[in-house]
């Protein structure tokens, strides 16, 4: 292994943060940064001596032009040999190989290893959420803050490295240099340094603040396109793409406004500092030569001096301009910590344990939940279901069925009663355990955009191509799987399907939905309009589909047809909120109340929008 692979090893860039991410800043650059302070304390001393080399080039420099100045040129190289030979080997060996260990440690240990460290950990914290948390924001709002807070931590981190470090250091041993000749340059130096540091000041929380703006502009044009191209055939189906770029447009004007602030403030800064680094020449330089001129200094010193000079005055601009940039940074990771690092709202206790075995009993003990209001939502629901009994609920729109289901997977918490499978409250297992036994085929069937293997394997990602096929067989998608062919030539299985499936018709994106719940085989089925973008013909086979994956499990069916539900153990009928009946198909028509009266309004077995609008 090469030294440069060894170092580019020395943070683990996936290595997972410990505990949630702080509220403050300093705190939360500790968590994003944690783990990673060797390698960076390594890139740092490695700058460091970078800064340390430039002020041994000018005093090495001086050396020359005082060996020069009082020596007889004829015997120069006799008498100078060996300084001679210390600053070739300096500029020719030394200080290359300083700045090529700054290069290595900047390039293999920080550039890509940083940034994965800290994505990865925002990432991981994000996806933790609620779904709350992802409704009431723009994903691509999310996914542009994700980004700008894992880059902007990392450009910190990178110009503390490669500027302060190397800046100090440079600032130090320059200091050291004027003491050696006279301790007035050094305090020359001092009070300059403070006329700096009081310039900065003033500049950077403005710089900061304009920063975080500019950086929150940014995101909502991001959100904002994002949000238009997501819904792009519903913008074009209502011919409202103007609406949309007036949208898009009033989201860049607040950019380039904030924009504008940054540019003002940033351009006023640079200006002050062409300023002020133009003292410092004058000050170094003049006060070199007054001590020359009292016998108190060589003109290897003065030399030395303004080389010195020269180089912190072309730095000041270089540092300043990376405070800049660190300060703009610092504005952009506060901005997305406002949205990224808030606690999560869905959490498991801390006594939690994986839920295993299920047989398949599912309780609710007189569950309320309203969404935290006072009204709505689900009100007092007692239901008993055993394992591996059929239910289906049935109801108008509003009346409470997608929120049962919702509450089952613990997308929200209860707020009243409990509910609990095998006897266990859902609120003491893990999430991801107790998802895990519960296979779901909704409405609006989520695809990604990968291959049509991989968004079936989604139900059990370690099954074997045949397991996928047989799984894509039982529920009538096999064949039309062979047919695929996407923009980049792949077939078949290795077909993509596009962004949220778009490739595919509704009753096609049903299909693998229903395979890769077929795939994940779950002790519990939810079906959720499972089939109600198939034609007939599709939906009698894949109804004979249903009925062989059903045995043994626990299913709950939700349905508007309520023809697919007719054959089910029983059936729950719920009205704003509420279960106003339960029973089988033909107790439930004999009982002659709601269920009947949908029933016979239906035309071809649909819950129509009558019932709805009642």
């Amino acid at each position: 292994m090469t030294l440069h692979h060894r170092l580019g090893r020395l943070i683990d860039a996936f290595r997972p943060a410990e505990g949630p991410p702080p509220a403050t800043l300093l705190a939360f650059f500790r968590w994003c940064l944690s783990g990673a302070w060797g390698g960076l304390g390594l890139a740092a001393v490695a700058s460091a001596l970078g800064g340390v080399a430039d002020v041994v080039a000018a005093v090495l420099l001086g050396w020359v032009v005082d060996a020069i100045a009082s020596g007889d040129p004829g015997a120069f190289w006799g008498q100078n040999g060996l300084l001679v030979a210390a600053f070739v080997g300096f500029f020719l060996l030394l200080r290359p190989l300083i700045f090529g260990l700054s290069t290595a440690t900047s390039s293999v240990i920080i550039g890509p290893n940083v940034l994965p460290l800290v994505l990865s950990r925002i990432h991981r914290w994000t996806m933790g959420h609620s779904v709350a948390f992802f409704d009431n924001d723009f994903a691509g709002r999310l996914a542009q803050k994700q980004m700008q807070t894992a880059r902007a931590v990392t450009d910190v981190a990178t110009e503390m490295v490669n500027v302060v470090a190397f800046a100090l250091a440079s600032i130090l041993g320059s200091a050291a240099f004027l003491v050696s000749v006279d301790a007035w340059g050094a305090v020359a130096l001092i009070l300059w340094l403070a006329s700096y540091l009081v310039l900065i000041k003033f500049f950077l929380p403005r710089i900061r603040a304009k920063s975080g703006a500019r950086a929150s502009a940014r995101a909502m044009i991001t959100g904002q396109v994002v949000d238009t191209i997501t819904n792009i055939k519903t913008v074009k189906l209502f011919a409202h793409a103007e609406h949309e770029d007036r949208a898009a447009l009033g989201a860049m004007a607040g950019f380039r406004e904030r924009a504008l602030d940054f540019g003002v403030v940033s351009s006023s800064f640079r200006m002050s500092l062409m300023v002020i680094a133009g003292v410092l020449p004058v000050i170094l330089v003049g006060g070199s030569i007054m001590l020359w001129r009292q016998g108190q200094a060589t003109p290897g010193d003065v030399a030395a001096a303004g080389a010195i000079a020269m180089r912190l005055s072309q730095m000041t601009g270089w540092v300043s301009m990376a405070l800049m940039g660190i300060w703009g940074s610092v504005g952009e990771v506060e901005d997305g910590m406002k949205t990224l690092s808030p606690a999560h709202g869905l959490t498991d206790a801390p006594d939690a344990v994986a839920m295993e075995g299920v047989a398949g009993r599912i309780d609710f003990d007189h569950v309320g939940f309203a969404y935290g209001r006072d009204e709505g939502g689900l009100r007092d629901i007692d239901l008993h279901i055993r394992p591996g009994e059929k239910v289906g609920i049935v109801g108008a729109s509003g009346a409470g069925k997608s929120t049962m289901v919702a509450l089952l997977l613990r997308l929200y918490d209860v707020e009243k009663g409990a509910i609990r499978i095998d006897g266990q409250d859902i609120r003491r297992v893990t999430q991801e355990s107790l998802r895990r036994q519960i296979g779901m085929v909704t409405q609006e069937t989520a695809m990604f955009n990968r291959s049509a293997r991989d968004n079936i394997l989604y139900g059990r990602p370690g099954a074997s191509q045949a397991e996928v096929e047989a799984a894509a067989r039982a529920a009538e998608a096999h064949d039309f799987i062979l047919t695929l062919q996407d923009h980049a030539g792949r077939k078949g299985y290795d077909a993509h399907l596009g962004e949220r499936g778009v490739k595919l018709s509704g009753g096609q994106r049903q299909r693998i939905a229903l395979a890769r719940a077929f795939l994940k085989d779950a002790p519990i089925l939810v079906l959720d309009e499972a089939t109600s973008a198939l034609d007939s013909e599709v939906e009698a086979q894949v109804q004979d589909a249903l009925v062989r994956a059903m045995k043994g499990k626990t299913v709950l069916a939700i349905a508007h047809r309520l023809s697919t539900i007719a054959e089910l153990d029983r059936i729950i009928v719920m009205d704003a909120g509420r279960i106003v009946e339960q029973g089988s198909h033909d107790h439930l028509l004999a009982r002659g109340g709601l269920y009947a009266r949908y029933w016979n309004r239906q035309s071809g077995g649909f819950l129509g929008t009558e019932e709805a609008a009642e």
